[in-house]
C-alpha cells in the first residue's frame, strides 16, 4: 500500500512538473496564432479566437526571415556533421591508440574545460579577423567544429570498447580507418547520436558569437535576426510568439526524432567506465 501510494505521489509530481514546463510553451503556440493584440488582452486568453498564420507569413514576407532561417539550418548542420566526426575521432584515438604525450595532452584538455567561453571570445576574434573570416558563415562554423566536451563524451564511452575486439579486426587486416568507421561508430553509436543533439542544439540556439562575428544584416542567424526584431516590434507579442516558434521547433523536432538514442547514450555514459 505504502508503494503505491509513493507511486502516486511521484507520477503526480512529474505530471506536475511536466505541466509547468509544457505550458509556457502550449501558450507560446498559441498565442502565435492569435490575432493581433489578442496575446495582450485582460484577462489573457489561451486559445485564440480565430487561428490565423498571418505572423509567420510576416515573417518570411515583409520582414525577410527565411534568410536567417536557412543560415541558421546551413550553420547547424555543417557544425555538427564536422564536429561530431571530428571529435568521434579524437575522442577514439585519446581511448585506444597510443602516442607519445596522449594522456598529457587530454589532462590540458579537461583542464580547459573550466575556463568560461567568452573569455577567449576576444582572442578567437582577433585570430579569425587575421584570417579573414569576420561577417562570414566560415567564422561561426569554424571555433565549432571541436569541441572539448565532445572529445571527452567519445574518450569515455570508446574505453568500454573491448581491446579484444579491435585486436581481432586488426588481425583481419582491418587499417585503423576501417576499424573506426566499421567497428567503432557503430559500437559508439548512441554517444555520437547524443553528442550530435547537443552540438545541433548549441549551435542552433548560440546567439553571442553570431553577432559579434556576423555583421551584415543577410548572413545573420535566426536568433540574431529575432532580437533586432525584438526592439521594433516589442509590442507584436504575437509575431514575437511566432519567432520564437520557429526558433524552437527544429530542435524539438530533432529531439523527438533522435530521443531513443539520446536516452540510450546518456544511460550507457552513466554506468560505463
Amino acid at each position: 500500500m505504502k508503494r503505491s501510494l509513493a507511486a502516486v505521489a511521484v507520477h503526480a509530481a512529474l505530471l506536475a512538473a511536466a505541466a509547468v514546463t509544457l505550458l509556457p510553451l502550449l501558450w507560446m503556440v498559441s498565442a502565435s496564432l492569435m490575432p493581433a493584440g489578442e496575446a495582450s488582452a485582460v484577462p489573457p486568453r489561451w486559445v485564440p479566437s480565430a487561428a490565423t498564420l498571418v505572423h509567420y507569413r510576416e515573417l518570411f514576407t515583409r520582414l525577410h526571415l527565411a534568410r536567417a532561417f536557412g543560415n541558421s539550418v546551413g550553420i547547424a548542420l555543417v557544425v555538427t556533421l564536422v564536429s561530431v566526426t571530428v571529435n568521434a575521432l579524437a575522442g577514439y584515438a585519446f581511448a585506444r591508440l597510443e602516442f607519445v604525450g596522449r594522456d598529457r595532452v587530454f589532462r590540458v584538455l579537461l583542464a580547459a574545460l573550466v575556463i568560461p567561453g567568452q573569455l577567449g571570445m576576444l582572442p578567437l576574434f582577433l585570430m579569425l579577423r587575421e584570417l579573414g573570416l569576420v561577417n562570414t558563415s566560415l567564422g561561426v562554423i569554424v571555433p565549432g567544429l571541436a569541441s572539448i566536451f565532445g572529445i571527452f563524451l567519445v574518450r569515455q564511452y570508446a574505453l568500454s570498447i573491448p581491446q579484444s575486439l579491435l585486436d581481432a579486426a586488426r588481425v583481419d587486416g582491418a587499417g585503423e580507418l576501417r576499424l573506426f568507421w566499421s567497428v567503432v561508430v557503430p559500437i559508439c553509436r548512441p554517444v555520437l547520436v547524443t553528442l550530435a543533439i547537443f552540438t545541433f542544439m548549441g549551435t542552433w540556439n548560440d546567439f553571442l558569437w553570431p553577432l559579434i562575428v556576423l555583421g551584415d544584416a543577410d548572413r545573420q542567424t535566426l536568433p540574431v535576426a529575432l532580437a533586432n526584431l525584438l526592439g521594433e516590434h516589442v509590442q507584436d507579442t504575437e509575431l514575437m510568439m511566432a519567432g520564437a516558434v520557429l526558433t524552437v521547433l527544429p530542435v524539438v523536432v530533432v529531439f523527438l526524432a533522435l530521443q531513443r538514442y539520446y536516452i540510450d547514450g546518456i544511460v550507457a555514459g552513466s554506468v560505463k567506465q
